[in-house]
């Protein structure tokens, strides 16, 4: 193995985010992790990010890496991602296959807690979206685990909410 590359180390890791600029960066980096799989529940995307270059290169980057990669996007409202994600709705129209967007149906619309889950071993957990504050976690499966089984029950609630067809309307 070229001694060179070395590959991030699996330790354990939180860390406390204040600020969205964070979190915006904190994605961007979980972003870098995934391998197999994102997921995303959101109000609407409107706040960390989802139409910078960076961030859509990146998604790119991944989506493109192997085959079977998927990011699941789950938002309350689809308006800004639509109407203000012009480089994130490209995305969703060159990877239609990998990439979903819905919005939540009526069970789901009092979750308040945006999550970003990577290969159920990382993930950023905002405790409110009104509030900046969220936590960071790396190489956690259990806690991911938990995670992920709250977005579950929020992407099963899901509804039909940006296709790759509806683009250009």
């Amino acid at each position: 193995m070229d001694s060179s590359i070395s590959p991030e180390p699996d330790i354990p890791s939180s860390e406390a985010l204040p600020t969205l600029a964070a979190q915006t960066e904190a994605i961007d980096r979980l972003i870098s992790l995934a391998r197999q799989r994102i997921r995303v529940f959101d109000h609407d995307l409107s706040q960390t990010g989802w139409n910078r270059e960076a961030r859509v290169d990146g998604l790119s980057g991944f989506l493109r890496g192997a085959r079977g990669r998927r990011m699941d996007i789950i938002v309350h409202d689809v308006r800004y991602a639509a109407e203000a994600c012009p480089r994130l709705m490209s995305l969703l129209q060159r990877y239609s296959h990998a990439v979903t967007i819905y919005r939540t149906g009526a069970e789901a619309r009092r979750a308040t807690d945006p999550l970003f889950i990577v290969d159920d071993r990382h993930f950023l957990h905002r405790f409110h979206f009104e509030q900046p504050r969220a936590t960071l976690g790396l190489h956690q499966p259990d806690e991911t685990r938990l995670l992920s089984n709250r977005f579950d029950e929020i992407w099963a609630t899901g509804e039909p909410g940006i296709n790759a067809t509806q683009l250009g309307l």
